[in-house]
């Protein structure tokens, strides 16, 4: 029979625990447990952010509705959390009666922890209240109910957010089910009722200043990322608190996810991309039979330069073509030569290939989607997208995209020397271009990482899972341009684009200076494209002879050989000219000099004739400036030359060329086709020193001196056309 202070006793606990009223916290060593409590019917890609956070500070955490169908309201478009309530009364009937147990509620597809279980329960402490509720500056779904909250001495987040939670476990089972909720009801409005009504009687506080939740939504000017070391927190600036529970709300969960890149403990200064080591795959310790089959859907809507080197870097990615499918579709007629030209050279080493020519004039929503549809037909594992504006030059890119184990990242490549790259750090209200604080700093490479960004584009790499869930036509036509409803639809079902920049993959080519008006168009892209430029147009010694131990061929006095160009510059060279067809007829009558008369004439074509002249003077101060300074000691090229033209020599034309001086410092002659092959006889002899340069090399270059000492004549061409390419550098 219980004695008279045992029914006292029983009597205070409940009035501690079932009323909620003056309760305060034990003043011994008595050890509080918590655990965290959620509601999560799908693991989307925020739902594993969130147990991610929690793992790291080793929370406890129980989440109840997962794999359930979801049967309340579309939250993203107003109320309807009533079934979250109803799956936490079913969920925390176990622990009602644990009065040494402090429960935490947060929302879980847009929260993240920052620190752990000390902190959080110290803080809850201070508050010296029986439930603490997060807050913010909206009073929503009810603004009618803004006048009924208490008025609040100095500043503070006014509001009850329903987000956040936390309290002893008894009052918390008592609050969820003090009244019924329908599951299409809303949640916030359900607490909002009883913290209006019933604050006092249960001691119900609200996180007024963040000191334990920080609601993102309209106060995302008031946090920003500390980093101290080892360890980075978000720090309320307005308050000077560090939140543990980080909740972006609402429209801000692009704002969450971009401190989500750092917080917890997944980005530092010391030490670099924490989370990049995370989960990651190890392809090269599996037999290569074993990798995962990858679709490779590579789409070409308009003309673009370098569209042949484009396709070859594709062919050169170092993952096995027996694994590989290969989905293309090109809008562009001009392309239709160089995609067919890959087809039949690489094709038949693919699994499978499937190629929608211009000729069917698919529009570029539905190519997109037949790309992804030819995915799910192969039973691909990975979608690999590669617009053609995109240059892959790291074999490796596969293979390194799949280690890191995303759902779905996109490797980081820009224009060359520009800030402009395949991804946003940011959006606007509207989903247009904004820039993230880090945005610089990722481009440049200063902050290297995996990051969480909103909108992607050119390239990335989908795992079958998250292709499975973006639909069977995830592309559709809107008002907005197809990428970026892309991205606004993926970040609608809660799909995290992550972008990598741990690996320098290529770059995005420019495609606004690029026209059909030549014959070879690429050859002109030497200021807008240089780093595809030089990969197929400059010879790849060349750097080499640029290096003071390089050893350059001297095959007479003050006369050196150097390889500048590739065969594709000189073959494009010599077409552009025969396509402009305009030859002069090697008079000395020529009104494209000044003066009109030319003392040693040529069968040549100039380059101001044919567009290149400004491209070739380009090349001389890039490329043979620098060659001629460390050729010929204390001289430092001006590049200047308005002499600069290719000439034709044939048997039944101009075979020859007499003894002459050149009116330069120094000449340049290159090369443009082979002796012996394309020609027979040729050559330069340097009367002087009764020296001849024959069988000259293809992309090759003599250069020397032009004026006193350097006499020279051209030899005869005995059979075929010769070409070669001069300039009077300096005059």
């Amino acid at each position: 029979m219980a004695t008279i202070l045992q029914l006292i006793f029983i009597g205070l606990l409940c009035t501690q625990f079932c009323c909620g009223s003056n309760f305060t916290w034990s003043n011994g060593e008595k050890e509080y447990r918590l655990k965290v409590v959620t509601v999560a019917t799908e693991e989307t890609d925020g739902y594993k952010q969130f147990i991610r956070s929690a793992k790291i500070f080793d929370l406890d955490v129980d989440v109840f509705g997962l794999n359930q169908e979801w049967l309340g309201g579309d939250m993203a478009n107003g109320p309807g959390g009533g079934f979250k309530i109803n799956l936490l009364r079913k969920g925390l009937e176990k622990y009602k009666d644990e009065k040494d147990l402090i429960l935490m509620f947060t929302d879980s597809y847009d929260v993240v922890f920052a620190s752990g279980k000390d902190e959080i329960l110290q803080k809850f402490k201070n508050t010296q209240s029986n439930m603490l509720i997060s807050s913010e500056d909206f009073c929503w779904p009810d603004q009618s109910l803004a006048a009924k909250y208490p008025l609040v001495k100095g500043e503070g987040y006014k509001y009850l957010c329903s987000g956040g939670i936390i309290g002893f476990a008894p009052l918390l089972y008592k609050i969820i089910t003090l009244k019924q909720v329908e599951h299409h009801e809303d949640d916030q409005l359900y607490y909002t009722h009883i913290y209006l009504e019933d604050r006092e009687k249960y001691n119900i506080k609200l996180d007024r200043t963040a000191d334990l939740f920080q609601n993102l939504n309209g106060n995302q000017d008031h946090v920003e990322l500390q980093f101290d070391g080892p360890n980075v927190r978000v720090i309320n600036k307005k308050f000077n608190t560090t939140p543990v529970v980080i909740h972006g709300n609402g429209p801000s969960k692009r704002h969450l996810n971009h401190l989500a890149n750092y917080v917890p403990k997944a980005w530092t200064f010391d030490t670099g991309c924490i989370s990049c080591k995370e989960n990651t795959i190890e392809l090269e310790n599996k037999p290569q039979m074993d990798w995962p089959k990858v679709l490779i859907a590579l789409y070409i809507p308009y003309a673009t330069p370098f569209l042949d080197s484009f396709l070859l870097h594709i062919s050169k990615l170092n993952y096995p073509k027996n694994r590989i499918d290969v989905f293309i579709w090109n809008a562009e007629p001009h392309h239709d030569s160089d995609v067919n030209n890959w087809i039949e050279k690489f094709g038949k080493q693919y699994r499978s290939l499937v190629y929608e020519d211009s000729k069917k004039l698919i529009s570029v929503v539905a190519a997109r989607n037949l790309g992804i549809y030819q995915c799910r037909k192969v039973k691909c594992d990975y979608f690999f997208s590669v617009d053609s504006v995109a240059t892959i030059t790291n074999s490796d890119t596969i293979q390194t995209l799949i280690n890191q184990n995303r759902p779905f990242l996109t490797p980081m490549m820009s224009k060359h020397n520009k800030y402009w790259t395949n991804f946003w750090g940011d959006i606007t209200q509207e989903g247009f271009y904004a820039r993230s604080p880090d945005y610089l700093e990722i481009v440049k490479n200063v902050r290297r990482g995996v990051w969480n960004a909103p909108y992607v584009t050119d390239a990335y790499l989908i795992d079958a899972e998250t292709v499975g869930k973006i639909g069977i036509s995830p592309f559709h036509e809107t008002t907005y341009e197809f990428d970026i409803q892309f991205c606004a639809d993926l970040r609608e079902k809660g799909i995290f684009m992550y972008v990598t920049n741990m690996n320098f993959f290529g770059h995005i080519k420019e495609t606004n200076t690029f026209n059909l008006k030549q014959k070879h168009n690429d050859l002109y892209q030497i200021f807008d494209n240089v780093l595809d430029w030089e990969d197929k147009y400059l010879h790849p010694e060349f750097v080499n002879y640029l290096s003071t131990d390089g050893q350059v061929e001297e095959p007479c006095q003050d006369v050196f050989w150097v390889p500048v160009v590739t065969k594709n510059f000189t073959r494009h060279l010599i077409e552009e000219c025969e396509h402009f067809g305009q030859w002069s007829g090697g008079k000395h009558t020529d009104e494209r000099i000044a003066g009109g008369y030319e003392n040693v004439p040529t069968v040549d074509i100039h380059m101001n004739q044919i567009g290149f002249e400004a491209h070739w003077i380009h090349m001389l101060k890039t490329y043979f400036a620098p060659m001629t300074t460390r050729l010929f000691a204390g001289f430092y090229s001006k590049s200047e030359a308005s002499m600069n033209f290719v000439v034709k020599y044939t048997p039944d034309g101009q075979y020859f060329l007499r003894p002459h001086h050149d009116a330069s410092t120094y000449t340049v002659n290159l090369a443009l086709n082979q002796p012996g092959v394309d020609y027979e006889g040729g050559g330069a002899r340097f009367i002087r020193y009764n020296c001849s340069v024959t069988g000259t090399k293809v992309g090759w270059a003599l250069l020397h001196p032009g004026r006193l000492t350097h006499q020279h004549e051209g030899l005869e061409t005995t059979k075929g056309t010769r070409y070669i390419m001069i300039s009077f550098v300096d005059p």
